[in-house]
C-alpha cells in the first residue's frame, strides 16, 4: 500500500506531533510504501530518504503565527500517488490543499488538537475547511476519549478511532551502570524529595500556579525546560521566597531525560489551558514509575493520568488545591507507592509505542482494503 502523511513538520524537527508522526512512519515503513509531505524550515525543497520513509520537505518562506508558508506543498500533495492520505491536524496549508483535492480514494485525519490560533483561522479554516474534511474522512483519529467527546470538530466525523499516543516505555525504566551514574549525580546535587516538571516555559503550562503552591512540597521542584517565561518565573520564585527550593535546569538533552525521571519522586503537569491536549510527559513519568499530579482540563490530560489510579488530579489554575495534592503526596508513602504502581501498569497497557503503531496499522488496513469492515474494526478497538 502507498500511504502519504500530510504533516506540518517531520523529524528531526522536535515536537510532540512530529515525534508521533515519525514513530508511525518508521513503524509501518517495513510493510507499506510510506511518504511524508511536510514543510521545510528553509526556503528550499528537499527530497530525502529517512530510514524507510520518503520525505519531501517543501520550501517555507516564514512561519507567521505558527503556520508555515509553503506555496509548493499543495502541488506535492496533489501529485502524490497514494491509496490513503493521512492528514495530521491542525495543518491549515495541507488541510486546505486536501479540501480542494485529495489524491487518494481514502482519507484519514489524525486530530492532534483543536485549532486555537491564529484567531482568524477559527471562523475560516476551522469552521469551513476542517468541518468538511472531517465529514468526508473515512475516519478521524484522536489520542483520547476525552478529546473525542469535547471537540465539536471531531464530532463532525463519520467515524472516530481512539489511538493513545505511545512511547518507548522501556526507555524510561531501563537501568544500567551509565544510567545509574546519571541518576546518582542528579540526586547528589538536588535535595529530595524531588518533584519534576518537564516542558516549555510558556503560559499554558501553569508554572506560575505551581510556584504559588511550591511551599507545600517539602523538597525541591525541578523545572526542566526553557522558554520565554523563565525570567518572570525566576522573579516570582524569588518574590515568594522559594527560589532556593526551585531549580531551573534548562532544556535537558534527550539522552539525559530518562535519568531525571528516575531520579525524582513525583511528577507535576499544572497546565491551565486546552492547548495541553494530552501531555505525553505524563506518560514518560508514568513509564518511569512516578505518580503524577495534573489538572482536570477538558482534554485528554486527566484521562491519561487518572485520579486515584496513576496520580492526583486538581482544578486548573487552583494553587491551594495543587498545594494540597502536593502535600498529600509528599506525606503519604503508601499513596505514592500505590499510585506509582498504577502509573506503570497504565503506561504498559495503553501508552506503548508498539500498541500505537499496531492499532494505527489496523485502522489504515481496514480503511483501504476492507472499508465495509471499518465500523466493526473500530468497535473492537474501543478504548474507555
Amino acid at each position: 500500500m502507498k500511504i502519504v502523511h500530510a504533516a506540518k513538520f517531520y523529524p528531526p524537527v522536535r515536537g510532540g506531533m512530529e515525534t508521533v508522526i515519525g514513530d508511525l512512519c518508521d513503524g509501518t515503513a517495513g510493510e507499506w510504501d510510506v511518504r511524508v509531505v511536510a514543510a521545510n524550515d528553509a526556503p528550499r525543497t528537499v527530497r530525502e530518504r529517512c530510514g524507510g520513509v520518503d520525505v519531501v520537505r517543501c520550501a517555507s518562506y516564514g512561519l507567521p503565527v505558527s503556520v508555515p508558508l509553503c506555496p509548493a506543498l499543495p502541488w506535492h500533495l496533489w501529485t502524490a500517488q497514494a491509496d490513503c492520505v493521512v492528514l495530521h491536524e491542525p495543518n491549515p496549508i495541507a488541510g486546505s490543499a486536501l479540501w480542494l483535492h485529495t489524491p487518494a480514494r481514502r482519507l484519514v485525519v489524525w486530530h492532534h488538537s483543536d485549532l486555537l490560533r491564529p484567531w482568524w483561522a477559527l471562523p475560516t479554516y476551522s469552521r469551513i475547511v476542517q468541518r468538511m474534511l472531517y465529514r468526508r474522512a473515512d475516519c478521524v483519529i484522536v489520542s483520547s476519549p476525552a478529546l473525542a467527546a469535547e471537540s465539536a470538530l471531531v464530532q463532525c466525523a463519520r467515524r472516530i478511532a481512539v489511538i493513545p499516543f505511545g512511547i518507548d516505555v522501556e526507555r524510561y525504566r531501563r537501568s544500567d551502570p551509565e544510567r545509574q551514574a546519571r541518576v546518582d549525580a542528579i540526586r547528589a546535587r538536588i535535595p529530595g524529595p524531588r518533584l519534576l516538571f518537564v516542558g516549555r516555559l510558556v503560559y499554558y503550562k501553569g508554572l506560575n500556579v505551581l510556584l504559588d503552591a511550591a511551599r507545600n512540597w517539602p523538597g525541591t521542584i525541578v523545572i526542566a525546560g526553557d522558554g520565554p517565561l523563565e525570567p518572570a518565573l525566576r522573579a516570582q520564585a524569588s518574590a515568594l521566597g522559594v527560589a532556593d527550593r526551585v531549580q531551573f535546569v534548562g532544556r535537558v538533552a534527550d539522552a539525559d531525560l530518562p535519568a531525571y525521571y528516575q531520579a525524582c519522586d513525583a511528577f507535576v503537569l499544572p497546565s491551565i489551558a486546552r492547548t495541553e491536549a494530552f501531555g505525553v510527559v505524563q506518560v514518560e513519568a508514568m513509564a518511569a514509575g512516578l505518580p503524577v499530579v495534573s489538572t482536570s482540563l477538558p482534554t485528554g490530560v486527566p484521562w491519561v493520568n487518572q485520579h486515584g489510579v496513576s496520580g492526583l488530579v486538581v482544578e486548573p489554575g487552583d494553587a491551594p488545591s495543587l498545594g494540597d495534592a502536593l502535600r498529600r503526596l509528599a506525606g503519604d508513602r503508601d499513596l505514592r507507592e500505590r499510585l506509582a504502581d498504577g502509573a506503570r501498569r497504565r503506561a504498559d497497557a495503553l501508552f506503548s509505542r508498539q500498541r500505537m503503531i499496531h492499532v494505527f496499522r489496523d485502522v489504515i488496513e481496514a480503511a483501504v482494503r476492507s472499508p465495509e469492515r471499518l465500523d466493526d474494526q473500530l468497535a473492537q478497538m474501543a478504548v474507555q
